[in-house]
């Protein structure tokens, strides 16, 4: 989840605040907004679950070892128990523009419920005790992603349908091809 860059202040008085909102919003949006890169590094297994891996930063570098290495040590934590439905999870690594790091680990259970928990790192706004960016915790909040985070969970949802819900005989091999295409996070039309 990326760090929040500006701040609303109140309406002066006599104005309407939601038109004032709005307007301050949309202004802040139009000129810090910028899409992000989107590549897609190998699938790996983690505690008997086949990951889809989605890593999201503004940096063409993309997201430095050390980051990736504490995140995915911070995975096992992320998934849930295994329910019967076949062990499938994706993930987003998303490297913010400040100190922040997050891990948003969306798993498949009861069938075609998605499961979420995440993580984040060197986001003191988030309870993170630092700004180290490999210094990973689990807060317990209820946002499941930022707009740079979201893509591909359409994606999947729809690959989810496809392979494994749509066919007579599931192919989790199939599913686990089946990534949103490298590029931005947005502009996809």
């Amino acid at each position: 989840m990326a760090s929040k860059t500006s701040k609303t202040t109140a309406p002066p008085k006599g104005s309407n605040a939601s038109e004032t909102s709005a307007a301050s919003l949309t202004s802040v949006t139009s000129k810090n907004f910028a899409e992000k890169l989107l590549t897609v590094p190998p699938p790996i297994e983690v505690a008997g679950r086949r990951i889809k891996r989605y890593h999201v930063t503004a940096d063409p570098a993309g997201i430095a070892p050390d980051v990736q290495e504490a995140a995915y040590a911070m995975l096992p934590k992320l998934l849930p128990e295994a329910d019967g439905t076949p062990p499938a999870t994706f993930v987003v690594l998303h490297r913010g523009a400040d100190d922040g790091a997050y891990l948003n680990a969306y798993s498949w259970v009861w069938d075609n419920v998605l499961h979420f928990k995440g993580a984040s790192a060197g986001q003191p706004v988030l309870g993170c005790p630092d700004r180290d960016p490999t210094h990973f915790i689990a807060p317990d909040l209820p946002w499941i992603g930022c707009v740079w985070e979201l893509p591909p969970i359409l994606h999947e949802r729809d690959a989810w349908v496809r392979h494994m819900l749509a066919p007579d005989t599931p192919d989790l091999d199939a599913y686990m091809a089946d990534c949103l295409s490298e590029g931005t996070t947005g502009d996809r039309s």
